[in-house]
């Protein structure tokens, strides 16, 4: 049966004003980035120069939408790549705590007996419904990507193991996970919504990790503009074309804003 080799690269969007005051977005707060948040675009932009981009999928909220721009401004291959903006990519929505200090969701998280992560407040999304977004969203990119591009090649495309993953999550090469992957995807969205998905990836989809990362890291919060990196192998069915394998290259690296760090 034939095989074909995707390289999933997601990154989170840049910091608003909101990130900085620690006021929760979500969906209904829809900001631009601050110019901290322009700052790391331009950085993390830089930083994947380099990757040929086939295809690009882009939360329609503003601040993920001014992120990608500067990714492919700086960015040597994709002049001509079409940004899709995809709902299924937005932000876990938080209901009435949108728009208020993170402090008072933990309050009312309290208050209901529930852990912050775990709590869902009134009008807000349960984890269980992110998940099935980012899985109707994964249905679609495979459906997307077999009408885009020439599978008759790929079928000696890769030779990938788990040994080829950087020990670390947080700091290697821009290139980590590129060879032998011809497909190379861009996704642009939020910090809950990309920790709801990576769960996804590792638990339910049992996706393989880097030697010597810990779980905490893993699963840890994602950084504005932190990008995570995974291999997804495709494989057709009668129904289309499924998951038949995936491997996390590295998570939440954040390499391209230690320069930044070092300026503020």
């Amino acid at each position: 049966m034939s095989h074909y080799y995707v390289l999933l690269c997601s990154v989170r969007s840049g910091e608003t004003q909101y990130n900085r005051d620690k006021l929760l977005q979500g969906q209904g707060v829809d900001t631009p980035l601050s110019v901290t948040g322009e700052q790391q675009g331009q950085a993390v932009g830089q930083y994947l120069q380099d990757i040929p981009f086939s295809n690009v999928f882009v939360s329609n909220l503003q601040r993920a939408v001014q992120t990608a721009e500067l990714i492919l401004r700086n960015n040597t291959h994709c002049s001509d790549t079409r940004m899709i903006l995809e709902p299924l990519l937005r932000e876990k929505s938080f209901g009435i705590a949108e728009g208020r200090p993170k402090e008072s969701l933990k309050n009312m998280a309290n208050a209901a007996g529930q852990s912050c992560r775990d709590y869902t407040p009134p009008g807000g999304e349960t984890l269980d419904q992110v998940k099935t977004r980012f899985k109707i969203f994964l249905s679609f990119l495979f459906n997307q990507l077999l009408e885009s591009h020439d599978w008759s090649v790929q079928d000696a495309a890769a030779t990938l193991n788990d040994g080829d993953a950087p020990d670390s999550p947080h700091c290697g090469f821009a290139s980590d996970g590129l060879e032998g992957v011809p497909v190379h995807v861009l996704v642009v969205s939020h910090g809950a919504y990309i920790r709801i998905a990576i769960k996804h990836m590792v638990e339910d989809l049992k996706c393989s990790l880097p030697k010597g990362v810990k779980m905490s890291q893993i699963f840890s919060p994602c950084p504005n503009t932190g990008i995570s990196r995974f291999i997804l192998t495709l494989q057709r069915s009668d129904s289309g074309p499924v998951l038949s394998a995936a491997r996390c290259v590295f998570v939440n690296r954040q390499d391209h804003l230690l320069n930044l760090e070092a300026v503020e």
